[in-house]
């Protein structure tokens, strides 16, 4: 435990002080909860995080502009198309490119198929934290049904390596579209199964209903982004609001949090966004393919990239809200500097705030339903 962490509890009351983690199963990697308990009420969880520390913005300053693009997959392993796509729109604006309509389509239909992915996983693995086993079995059997159609996409199935600047490195093989439809054909009603299945147990909704509520002004003050942001019903979502790709040419809703079975911006309302999440996502990837248009999915780009000195910032809508690029050039083959702004390091902030008086088991509840990524926060 870092010392300095120390500092921050007051422990002459006699309360005990936990390590929650940073091995333990419901961190989902290499996370570190330290807790200043009563019995099972806690007094404070101070996050404690640098076990995943991988220094990649410094790598990034080592590697060509087009040679960083594999390890941004590293960067969110369950949602590495966002990462593709956000540096790949980083370096396009330093670069003046314009990236062809197809391959600008061929980038959101990808995207919005790893959204659906991404949260699978965090919806099931949500439930298995809260004792339910079951629906995180079946939300593995439709995330592999993705996997196996990003595998004969790109010939990835977790880290993807398919955004290029300028475009993308495949265009769809032969019946991929005609797969896909099948994929979704089966995969909306699985949802409304998912909601019979979990979304509406008792036993869930009692664990995560009303359970540490982030009111708008507490998600807005602590930086909060993507679902976790708009489950307290704050109506943002940078798809809409500021719109890049193709995503202006297609009709989709943005859910919010309603205070369903509890109050708005609960544990339960940050679930439900997410499953609502993969609907409207099902909806743009129809839209994507239906609206394919025919030609190049590469723009050309000299081979040795050296954008002109200058700085930018470019931002994707990740599966864990705003994902940006800040990437600066002097002029050389390789970044002077790359700076990466992740949803799951600004989720982390709001848990000491919201920990106090809430029991230790509900942590889990709060910490499952934020849907955090170890890598993001360390990066």
């Amino acid at each position: 435990m870092d010392r300095s962490i120390l500092q921050r509890f007051d422990l002459t009351g006699g309360e005990m002080l936990l390590n929650m983690g940073p091995q333990h199963p419901s961190t989902h990697g290499v996370i570190n909860f330290v807790i200043q308990a009563d019995g099972e009420v806690m007094q404070k969880a101070v996050p404690e995080v640098g076990y995943l520390h991988r220094g990649m913005e410094k790598i990034a300053e080592g590697m060509t502009w087009a040679g960083f693009m594999p390890f941004t997959d590293r960067i969110d392993y369950l949602g590495a198309m966002f990462a593709n796509q956000g540096y790949a729109m980083a370096v396009e604006r330093l670069l003046g490119v314009e990236v062809p309509r197809r391959a600008e389509h061929l980038r959101v239909l990808a995207c919005e198929l790893n959204r659906i992915a991404s949260h699978l996983i965090g919806l099931g693995s949500m439930a298995l934290d809260l004792g339910a086993s079951t629906p995180f079995t079946h939300a593995i059997r439709e995330r592999e049904a993705i996997n196996d159609l990003t595998e004969e996409l790109c010939g990835a199935r977790l880290t993807y390596n398919y955004a290029r600047v300028g475009g993308v490195s495949h265009d769809i093989p032969s019946g991929f579209d005609a797969r896909v439809k099948r994929f979704l054909d089966r995969f909306l009603p699985f949802v409304d199964e998912f909601d019979r299945l979990i979304t509406r147990n008792e036993i869930f909704v009692k664990r995560s209903a009303s359970v540490a509520v982030i009111t708008a002004a507490e998600a807005i003050a602590h930086g909060l982004a993507g679902p976790n942001l708009r489950a307290s019903g704050v109506d943002w979502d940078l798809r809409r609001d500021e719109p890049y790709s193709v995503y202006p040419e297609m009709e989709f809703d943005v859910p919010l949090g309603r205070g369903e079975r509890g109050v708005v911006g609960d544990c339960y309302d940050r679930f439900v966004v997410r499953v609502e999440e993969m609907r409207q996502s099902a909806r743009i990837v129809r839209q994507a393919l239906g609206g394919l248009p025919a030609g190049d999915i590469q723009a050309k780009v000299p081979r040795k990239i050296k954008p002109a000195p200058g700085s930018c910032y470019a931002a994707v809508e990740s599966a864990r809200g705003e994902m940006g690029f800040y990437v600066v050039s002097d002029g050389g083959p390789e970044p002077y500097r790359v700076k990466i702004r992740c949803g799951s390091f600004t989720a982390m902030t709001i848990i000491e705030h919201k920990s106090p008086g809430l029991m230790i088991a509900d942590l889990v509840a709060l910490f499952a339903s934020l849907d955090v990524v170890a890598p993001e926060v360390d990066r």
